[in-house]
């Protein structure tokens, strides 16, 4: 039963994304049997549901515009490969790695581009092809105002409305798929003067495609990696998402790596097949599991429902009306559009609301591929900016002894540090970001010491300019005639980075010490020999 309704509710969905994605209605709902079908069977979740999402809209309108629905046959096919690459590489767990201001920006995006796009048909506007840029789309709408068709209107408001309330009556049966019986029923007997699919698309051949190789060459190849990764990049992150979502409604535990594979099976599958790019859908997989789905059965179901329905039915969705399917798509980019987590994040930090904002304008102005490209690039400086502030050197001295924050046995303070020895400690991950930290510390000191400790008990990573700087501390200190000691390194990661760079061993074993007081004993034995000289 869970299959049935959600076969049913995915029937307007299919449509409405394929139409809005610039391609015709019937290749939408073969994706959503093709690639659902796969995506039950082989995926890493139980119930996930696949098929064309709201999110690829965006992504997959501006491919058939520059490269044509040839174009987005071969990208859905190589990022179906890059998602079978990424799942055989275990990068699941990678995606979910994405900051989530960056999701919620261009997911907002991409939801206000949808509203965008359907203003046209929930007008009735009479106008040519709607430019495909947000700004040049909103000028070409306010020139041909004068020409909105009331009849439109009320069908998209009415669609919006019975969407909306049909859910209190009952959730067995979508509220979409009853705004499109009423209205097409409407227009139909009434001969309202509105556009239809039939009147947009001419006749509709529903019968199922054969599979075709696309033509595919280097050439080809090298002008279409780059939409075919942003095809792959975002399913992989929408599928991924559905599943986390599907575990915490069902207490179940989804496999990362076969979802990936999973999905990449159905893209390539789907390509074969005439279709689009498809992904684990958020809204159909938590109405599969509302509906009492815990198998991948009711998702192969809902595959079957939709090809029956496409097979005894389909010559009839001729009849719907666009506005009718842009008022199901105006209620699809609200429920994207996230807007209530838009507003918490802009009202938090100042980095996570830059990428936010950074993100959401990109998406919207630019181009969707853009924006996760410089909106993941800013994440990271951003992170990589808090992470230096948080790292510190600083000198201790027997002055912090009795301080709060120096409250421990191994305190400076209970210690006595001999003359001609000197102690500093690393706080934070020594980095590229905060090696240069470490490097003015060290150029700071004036006298030069016998012995130089550098504490390193709270220093959880390093990487090889972290390494580099100290292999340069260590030159420094053996021209100045100024032993080394390396002290507390608790973290075991950072131990083995400094074995596998030889630094250990040039600074000797007995100069790497476990504890603060072994440090000073070390320091101790230096200076001896240093005066019997």
């Amino acid at each position: 039963m869970a299959g049935i309704i959600v076969g049913i509710v995915a029937l307007p969905l299919a449509i409405a994304f394929a139409i809005a994605s610039g391609v015709s209605p019937e290749k939408g709902l073969f994706t959503a049997v093709i690639a659902g079908f796969i995506i039950s069977a082989l995926g890493g979740s139980k119930v996930q549901i696949g098929g064309p999402t709201g999110a690829f809209i965006v992504i997959v309108y501006g491919i058939v515009q520059e490269y044509g629905v040839n174009g987005l046959t071969i990208a859905t096919f190589l990022a179906g490969i890059l998602l079978l690459a990424m799942g055989f590489a275990r990068l699941g767990s990678v995606i979910k790695f994405i900051p989530h201001p960056l999701i919620v920006g261009f997911t907002t995006g991409i939801a206000l581009i949808i509203f965008s796009s359907q203003v046209k048909d929930f007008l009735g506007l009479q106008m040519g092809a709607t430019p495909a840029d947000f700004l040049q789309k909103w000028q070409a709408y306010a020139a041909h105002i004068s020409t909105a068709n009331v009849y439109a209107v009320l069908l998209a408001i009415g669609t919006i409305v019975i969407s909306l309330v049909w859910p209190r009556v009952t959730h067995k049966v979508p509220g979409s798929l009853v705004a499109i019986i009423i209205t097409t029923v409407l227009v139909s007997y009434f001969h309202l003067p509105v556009e239809t699919i039939g009147s947009k698309f001419g006749a509709l051949s529903f019968s199922f495609p054969h599979p075709s190789l696309p033509d595919i060459s280097w050439a080809v190849v090298q002008k279409m990696i780059r939409p075919a990764f942003t095809i792959a990049l975002l399913g992989g992150i929408e599928s991924l998402l559905s599943a986390v979502v599907a575990d915490g409604m069902t207490g179940g535990n989804h496999r990362s790596n076969m979802e990936l594979v999973a999905q990449g099976a159905a893209n390539i599958c789907s390509a074969l097949f005439g279709g689009i790019p498809a992904t684990g859908a958020i809204a159909r997989t938590a109405t599969n599991i509302r509906n009492g789905g815990r198998t991948p059965l009711a998702g192969i179901i809902h595959s079957v429902t939709l090809l029956v329905i496409i097979l005894f039915v389909g010559k009839w969705a001729a009849l719907i009306p666009m506005a009718t399917l842009s008022g199901i798509l105006i209620i699809v980019a609200y429920n994207m559009s996230e807007w209530r987590n838009f507003v918490s994040i802009l009202k938090g930090g100042r980095g996570d609301a830059a990428v936010l904002v950074v993100t959401f304008l990109l998406t919207v102005l630019i181009d969707l591929t853009v924006a996760i490209e410089i909106g993941m690039v800013l994440a990271v400086f951003l992170f990589m900016a808090k992470m230096t502030r948080s790292s510190n050197v600083r000198q201790l001295t027997t002055d912090f002894a009795g301080r709060e924050d120096e409250a421990s046995p191994e305190d400076i303070g209970n210690f006595t540090v001999p003359k001609g020895v000197m102690v500093y400690e690393i706080n934070g991950p020594l980095f590229f970001g905060a090696a240069y930290k470490f490097k003015d510390a060290m150029r700071s000191i004036e006298k030069t010491p016998m012995a130089l400790i550098v504490r390193m008990r709270n220093v959880p990573i390093i990487d090889a300019t972290g390494i580099r700087t100290l292999e340069d501390v260590e030159k420094e200190c053996y021209r100045r005639g100024t032993k080394l000691i390396l002290s507390e390194i608790s973290n075991e990661a950072v131990m083995e980075e400094l074995k596998h760079s030889r630094l250990l061993f040039k600074i000797g074993k007995a100069n790497v010490v476990a504890t603060l007081e072994d440090a000073i004993t070390r320091s101790v034995d230096i200076l001896q020999i240093q005066n019997d000289k």
